[in-house]
């Protein structure tokens, strides 16, 4: 525990920035299951931790058009949150900004591009920190994968009948696959956490899942409706905003 208390600490300073000044983050409403524009409070400073799960909107009609017609919906995209070396909050995310790579992208800078393009954002925090080995692997996987492609061609397959998100089929496929050479987002994200032991391999099914899965802690598939959830590591959805409010 002392040690993982150490790592949470480290992901809120900066040595590139000062060794005497805080990483801004910004900052975190009230915990709820709301898309909604409410601003709930209290708002506190956002601390990153390794392990904090991140989800966003996208203003973009096509991304918003593949979702509905995947059965899913808002959020559009998900990242998971580790620290550099340094103590650098980063987020590991497959296509940001419906880019067509695996990136390891500044937090602030990310959600600040976001909050520019008049999207939401949201934070899953940890209930509780990672280890001191956690973070380290988490941090090495995310170097790893870095600059990996984005899997475009499985992303698209979610809009046909050849995926493995189905009514019976998700009890059957898409299991963890382990290290892969590409990745969407939220297949990212569960395949991360089965890496680090975050989550089941029985029941995390990290091809079949979308972004609105993660948000949610409930899905209108049915298996992951019936198996799958958050809640047990992660708070509920945080909206993040730049200012206290």
């Amino acid at each position: 525990m002392v040690s993982a208390m150490a790592s949470l600490i480290l992901c809120g300073l900066v040595a590139a920035q000062g060794k005497d000044k805080v990483y801004d983050a910004g900052y975190l409403c009230a915990p709820a299951y709301a898309l909604d524009d409410t601003i709930r409070g209290p708002v506190k400073r956002y601390v990153p931790q390794p392990g904090d799960i991140y989800m966003s909107t996208d203003k973009s009609w096509i991304i918003n058009a593949g979702h509905r017609l995947a059965l899913s919906g808002q959020p559009n995209h998900s990242g998971l949150v580790f620290c550099l070396e340094d103590g650098t909050p980063t987020i590991l995310e497959a296509g940001p900004f419906n880019g067509l790579k695996i990136e390891m992208v500044d937090l602030k800078y990310d959600f600040d591009k976001h909050e520019e393009r008049t999207e939401k954002v949201w934070i899953r925090a940890r209930k509780t920190p990672l280890s001191k080995e956690q973070c380290h692997e988490l941090c090495e996987w995310a170097k790893r994968h870095h600059g990996r492609p984005f899997a475009a061609r499985r992303m698209l397959r979610q809009m046909t009948p050849f995926r493995t998100r189905g009514p019976l089929r998700t009890f059957f496929m898409g299991e963890p696959n382990g290290e892969r050479d590409r990745y969407f987002c939220a297949e990212l994200v569960l395949e991360t956490c089965v890496h680090l032991n975050l989550l089941p391999h029985a029941t995390t099914r990290p091809s079949a899942t979308y972004p609105e899965d993660l948000f949610f802690d409930r899905s209108n598939n049915v298996f992951l409706n019936r198996y799958f959830t958050l809640a047990d590591g992660w708070h509920p959805p945080a909206r993040w905003v730049s200012k206290q409010q």
